[in-house]
């Protein structure tokens, strides 16, 4: 280790990075932002480049500041994989585990799911981020991400948690008003409550009739006066009679069960959305990230288990 670069540095610019600002970072790690401030300009100064560039309201890693973030990533995993090897920590995980989830899920699976998994492991600290959208497969700033559909990305471990599918679904009141689709094509004079989340194409529902060699996608551009961003208010606005919506069942059992809302063109399959977990190949080893995995697939599995009773 040279002088440019110093051990305690690659913790403390980890943290400062995943910030949205020095006020943030400050907060985070207890200090002022005049400390953190002085402490990224002395880091500066021994390496001889600028490593963000910063204003009143937001900051930006410079090339060089890319660099010094993926290589001290790196290293801190690294670290932090030796430290669990060296410490036997395979009965007893420990360490930081940041974790990404999408609002809705986030809110009503993960974060029930986290709190019982830090009484199992009260030597593990969780940090769950929620977000509309999920972050890049290559971003590091989380450990474990959730997501939905299985990421197209080798370089990435994907865990399948438990099986999930996309439903079309509406209140019997809207159908009765405005008439029960029979092919998807009949979408299109219905109104259809849209979601904008992620990369998926908006405005477009794919569906898909029959099997094997007979086997048809067709892709419907819907029509609607409601979109939303946010799943939790879409599935509400389908409660309200609003119109027909393409939703996981994961969000809409409930309402299944009970009648208020009832499948529409139940004969047809939609995109897939079985429940991942996804890390980084390198976190495989991690005793932390494997146990916390192994204890949401199990508690996934125990409310599928509930919800289909």
């Amino acid at each position: 280790m040279t002088d440019s670069v110093q051990a305690a540095d690659l913790g403390f610019f980890s943290t400062l990075a995943a910030s949205a600002s020095l006020s943030a970072a400050a907060r985070e790690m207890g200090l002022t932002p005049a400390a953190v401030s002085k402490r990224l300009t002395q880091m500066e100064q021994r390496a001889g480049v600028p490593l963000i560039n910063r204003t009143t309201r937001r900051m930006m890693l410079t090339p060089e500041g890319e660099v010094y973030l993926e290589h001290a990533r790196r290293i801190l995993d690294e670290l932090d994989a030796l430290g669990e090897l060296l410490g036997g920590s395979k009965k007893h995980p420990t360490g930081l585990l940041r974790v990404n989830a999408t609002l809705g899920f986030g809110r009503s699976h993960i974060a029930p799911a986290i709190s019982k998994f830090v009484v199992q492991y009260p030597q593990v600290a969780v940090q769950l981020q929620l977000s509309v959208t999920p972050p890049p497969l290559t971003d590091d700033t989380f450990d474990v991400c959730i997501r939905f559909g299985e990421p197209p990305d080798s370089r990435i471990i994907a865990r399948r948690l438990a099986p999930n599918r996309r439903l079309l679904c509406a209140t019997p009141a809207y159908l009765a008003r405005r008439g029960v689709p029979a092919t998807p094509r009949d979408l299109v004079r219905h109104n259809c409550i849209g979601i904008r989340q992620g990369d998926e194409a908006y405005g477009i529902w794919r569906l898909t009739s029959e099997r094997g060699a007979a086997r048809k996608v067709e892709a419907i551009r819907i029509n609607g006066n409601l979109t939303t961003n946010d799943g939790e208010i879409a599935v509400k606005w389908a409660l309200d009679g609003h119109g027909i919506l393409m939703r996981a069942e994961w969000d809409i059992h409930e309402y299944l069960a009970d009648g208020r809302l009832v499948v529409v063109l139940p004969d047809y399959e939609t995109p897939a959305a079985d429940i991942y977990a996804v890390y980084a190949q390198r976190h495989q080893l991690s005793t932390r990230i494997r146990a916390f995995v192994d204890f949401l697939a199990g508690e996934l599995g125990k409310s599928r288990e509930v919800s289909t009773v």
